[in-house]
């Protein structure tokens, strides 16, 4: 099946797309809608322009869109429409396919606008078990460095961590004492990927500042790089 990939960058995103491949789809593009402001109830706000990279990475086509709308369910249901139906003109996607997890709410959504057009709806990830989902990221081979955090027990230090396997065993005594969800489903937490199995250039980050306001913050790339793979 063509498929267009909802994608921010982030490791839910990317790995459904790895997925969807393994499944045997093909991906026909990488679809971002850039929000104009970090409360979308959608779309990933933190770093959201680098995805194009993260797109030539995967020597997979990009298609861009910048929501200026307040944000609200409606308008941004609207725009999540017009991107999809701005891919399916360019490339004649017969689906898609994104990274949610448990979100009935951003799930429904999908659903609805794919029914809508006539579309497929592909989940990958729907329902895994967040710890166990986790270690297969790092069993698979990808390099995750985390973006923004915004959540209980989650402080600036974590801000530009890679995720690793001690890593993950923290969010989980995290979990167990603040109630998190360790995926970062619920906003936790946003993550970049910087290098997996689909990707032919990994990203380097050759610039970057941390912004902390003492309850949340975000790790900026200001700069990047795509570059050889070793």
């Amino acid at each position: 099946m063509k498929l267009a990939a909802l994608c921010s960058g982030g490791k839910d995103s990317t790995f459904s797309i790895y997925k969807a491949l393994q499944n045997g789809h093909t991906v026909e593009c990488v679809v971002t809608i850039h929000p104009s402001t970090d409360d979308s109830m959608l779309f990933h706000y933190p770093n959201s322009r680098i995805v194009k990279s993260v797109a030539d990475a995967m020597q997979i086509p990009f298609v861009g869109v910048d929501s200026k709308m307040r944000p609200s369910k409606k308008a941004e249901t609207q725009v999540l429409a017009q991107a999809i139906m701005k891919a399916r003109s360019a490339y004649d996607i017969e689906g898609i396919v994104h990274g949610t997890i448990s979100s009935r709410f951003q799930n429904d959504i999908f659903r609805k606008v794919c029914s809508q057009y006539g579309l497929a709806n592909f989940a990958p990830l729907w329902n895994v078990r967040p710890y166990d989902y986790l270690q297969t990221l790092i069993d698979s081979d990808f390099h995750i460095k985390i973006v923004s955090v915004s959540a209980m027990g989650l402080d600036f230090s974590w801000l530009g961590k890679d995720l690793t396997r001690e890593l993950i065993e923290k969010l989980d005594v995290l979990s167990k004492r603040y109630g998190i969800n360790i995926s970062f489903e619920g906003g936790e937490a946003e993550t970049v990927t910087i290098d997996c199995p689909i990707f032919k250039k990994r990203l380097s980050i050759k610039r970057s500042k941390i912004e902390w306001d003492g309850q949340r913050g975000i790790f900026e790339i200001l700069d990047h790089a795509l570059i050889p793979k070793e």
